[in-house]
């Protein structure tokens, strides 16, 4: 299963490393990309132009349960994208190795949620600083993502349930 789901997002990545700007750019006249020059690029209002997309693997195989707990905590979040995928049982011998992906969006960063099961772990290795206003939002934060399964550790660093 480990081999289909790497050969999935190999696919997934290049189509959207293939694709997504050319489409961009052909789908909407107010947005100019030059890949040519230095030149200043025009935003579309409400578009993202991100040129790298973190991918985070959660050990469940719910992408939509993933995407709603931080909708919950970042009010400015959003679903852009939910899909399931369902593989042949000889993948496995098992299941099929069934998973889910969804894209998230909080304030202007996409990241693409990957719920395929128990295969890795979030360690702090990786982690993701939120820039806060005053004290309050600081524990607004922490509180909301200690909660339910999160952990406090040193230093100002916390866990939510995922691990993240």
């Amino acid at each position: 299963m480990k081999k289909t789901i790497i050969k999935f997002l190999t696919a997934l990545i290049i189509t959207n490393l293939m694709g997504c700007g050319n489409s961009q750019q052909n789908s909407d006249k107010n947005s100019k990309i030059d890949t040519t020059s230095n030149q200043t690029v025009t935003k579309k209002p409400g578009s993202i132009m991100q040129k790298i997309t973190p991918c985070l693997w959660v050990e469940t195989k719910d992408a939509k349960a993933v995407v709603d707990y931080y909708i919950s905590i970042f009010k400015d979040g959003k679903m852009k994208d939910y899909r399931q995928y369902k593989n042949p049982p000889q993948e496995n011998g098992q299941d099929g190795g069934n998973f889910e992906t969804a894209v998230l969006e909080i304030g202007d960063i996409e990241f693409n949620i990957l719920a395929a099961g128990p295969f890795f772990k979030f360690n702090e290795s990786v982690s993701f600083v939120i820039n806060c206003k005053d004290q309050a939002e600081v524990d607004y934060y922490w509180d909301a993502l200690t909660a339910n399964g999160g952990e406090e550790a040193s230093c100002g660093w916390c866990k939510d349930k995922y691990g993240l």
